[in-house]
């Protein structure tokens, strides 16, 4: 079967780089949107380190940011399901009026 046939049939050919297979940890992400995007800053934050970098930023558009929440639900209902409750431990509210904001 060709890769066109393959296309027809409704299956994706994704390639998943070596580099990109690592992953980036993140224990925190901020949300940003406009009237045309969302976007999705991930950041690594350290105990007692003073500054912190995104590690990754994804931009969505408001159908594909609905359908990611959507398919999030769905996996945490059956990760619980499979694993028990995810505890949701009360933290010191982080501030999220730092630095710039979402802009189309």
């Amino acid at each position: 079967m060709t890769e066109d046939e393959k296309n027809k049939n409704g299956q994706l050919n994704i390639e998943l780089d070596e580099n990109v297979a690592q992953g980036q940890y993140s224990n925190l992400a901020i949300i940003n949107h406009s009237v045309s995007e969302f976007v999705v800053d991930f950041i690594n934050i350290m105990p007692g380190t003073p500054k912190s970098k995104v590690k990754s930023r994804i931009i969505l558009t408001p159908q594909h940011a609905k359908r990611l929440a959507k398919a999030l639900q769905e996996n945490v209902k059956r990760f619980e399901k499979a694993h028990g409750e995810i505890k949701d431990y009360e933290k010191q509210p982080i501030p999220l009026n730092f630095g710039p904001t979402g802009q189309a």
